[in-house]
């Protein structure tokens, strides 16, 4: 395991929290931060060929709007700090794909505000933090 910080980021006020608890992790010891936002996304759907153009167009362009908007004002303010970082946006469900990308990257622990954008939905379905902290191949630290 490597001395990386995976930071789950959707724009949120709790992701600009973790983002605040990742700085002060990675500064005290010299971690390297990965900053992932994930769109959520199922491959499941029957479409023509098309509905799929239509599709990857707009993936390509979700992908752009949370790196943009999200992504690179957080890398933005870990590079000010002189903090190591690296960026991702993928598609896919949130917890199972955060779970993924830190065994990909070697995340020592994942951070990850208690509240994100899910709002309603969380409240029936579930966080993404809670389905992290009993799913994650590593340590969660869930900044209130």
């Amino acid at each position: 395991m490597k001395n990386v910080v995976l930071l789950a980021v959707d724009g949120s006020e709790g992701s600009e929290r973790a983002l605040s608890h990742a700085m002060s992790r990675a500064k005290s010891g010299g971690a390297k931060v990965v900053v992932a936002y994930v769109i959520e996304w199922s491959p499941y759907s029957f479409n023509t060929p098309e509905e799929n153009a239509e599709r990857h167009n707009r993936r390509e362009s979700e992908i752009e709007r949370a790196n943009s908007g999200v992504v690179v004002p957080a890398m933005a303010k870990l590079a000010d700090a002189g903090i190591e970082a690296e960026g991702l946006v993928r598609h896919g469900k949130p917890a199972e794909t955060l779970s993924a990308i830190a065994k990909e990257v070697g995340a020592a622990q994942i951070v990850i505000g208690r509240r994100g954008q899910s709002g309603v939905k969380a409240l029936i379905f579930g966080s993404v933090a809670g389905n992290l902290v009993q799913t994650a191949p590593v340590p969660v630290v869930v900044v209130p």
